[in-house]
């Protein structure tokens, strides 16, 4: 699905006093609004008649840690985002809006008023991030348990983690240890012909 030249004005116009970045990437609307002003940009979004995302239909986290390394391009920005996917049902349009988020302030205001889908979606950035979202009705870790060290997505966790939890038949409960799963070599093991 592309994007109509109409929506991609409309966004420019709407998104105009709020010192956003507006490009086009991979055939879809990428807005990029400053932390601060996000909100009312997404109220508008959703109730402009032109634009109408009555729709969140994704909302995810993203550690920006070691972007870019590789090409020799490190990133720039903020190391994490997060990354709104907004739907127009009523007029068939898509647009991608991220919002920085500086590592030394892991806070951004929660979108749950404005689309109630957003609930477990900021749980389980808060829970695999580490992204405070303000004025969430019940912010609380959705996937790992609540006595697990850290934010298995940030790019600085260890593969391996910290703890493990077992149930113990001995103590008849639930325990947690250092992790002990030793190193494996996943790389198929070749030998070669006449050896």
């Amino acid at each position: 699905m592309g994007y109509s030249q109409a929506l991609l004005t409309r966004v420019k116009e709407l998104s105009g006093d709020n010192d956003s970045r507006v490009s086009v990437r991979n055939g879809e609307i990428t807005i990029e609004p400053d932390r601060g002003s996000f909100i009312p940009l997404l109220k508008t979004l959703k109730s402009d008649p032109d634009t109408c995302f009555e729709q969140l239909i994704d909302l995810c986290g993203v550690d920006y840690q070691r972007y870019g390394e590789e090409a020799g391009r490190p990133w720039q920005g903020d190391r994490f985002a997060i990354v709104y996917h907004l739907l127009s049902v009523s007029r068939n349009q898509r647009l991608r809006v991220v919002v920085g988020v500086p590592e030394d302030d892991l806070k951004v205001e929660s979108v749950v008023e404005i689309w109630r889908a957003a609930d477990w979606y900021e749980r389980e950035a808060f829970d695999l991030y580490g992204i405070l979202f303000e004025g969430h009705p019940d912010l609380r870790r959705l996937l790992t348990d609540y006595g697990f060290v850290g934010h298995p997505f940030r790019k600085d966790f260890p593969l391996s983690g910290h703890v493990q939890m077992r149930y113990s038949e001995e103590k008849k409960r639930v325990v947690y240890e250092p992790v002990t799963v030793e190193p494996r070599v996943t790389v198929p093991r070749v030998i070669p012909k006449g050896a």
